[in-house]
């Protein structure tokens, strides 16, 4: 019971902190393409090809507190309660969910480069490129949210 009750309280709290409009949807849509990843990569057989697929794995995890910063930062500042995206005076709100946008779809395709591997038809090397795809579309979501508010002075 204790369980329903501090899953009832994180939910409040995120609906506080990222709404339930497109920022809560961008951040949870990143958190299950971790998910996806990691159940991808647990019926890797061989050693060393699971182990550099779990520290790609690492790595992306370690991005999803970044995401939810800028979620939260965007939600702060363009509220979102539906599906569609704020405006904003000069579209920064647009870049941030556009960053964050491609960061999911890179993360889904790390997930189906992680599965190729997995079948034997794949590259650690795609699985490496797609993971630096993800970081790069953070960092642009992070430079999107700290540029946004001095743009609309």
């Amino acid at each position: 019971m204790a369980g329903f009750f501090s899953g009832a309280r994180a939910a409040r709290r995120d609906d506080a902190r990222l709404g339930r409009g497109v920022w809560r949807r961008a951040h949870d849509r990143f958190r299950r393409g971790l998910d996806r990843y990691h159940q991808v990569i647990e019926e890797v057989a061989d050693t060393s090809t699971a182990n550099a697929l779990i520290l790609a794995g690492d790595e992306l995890a370690d991005l999803l507190p970044r995401i939810r910063a800028v979620c939260e930062a965007a939600h702060t500042a363009a509220p979102s309660e539906g599906s569609d995206i704020p405006a904003s005076a000069h579209g920064w709100i647009s870049d941030v969910h556009r960053a964050l946008t491609r960061s999911g779809n890179a993360l889904a395709a790390t997930a189906e480069a992680a599965a190729m591997v997995r079948l034997g038809a794949g590259s650690i090397d795609a699985v490496h490129r797609r993971a630096a795809n993800v970081v790069e579309f953070v960092q642009a979501a992070e430079e999107a949210v700290a540029a946004g508010p001095g743009r609309l002075e």
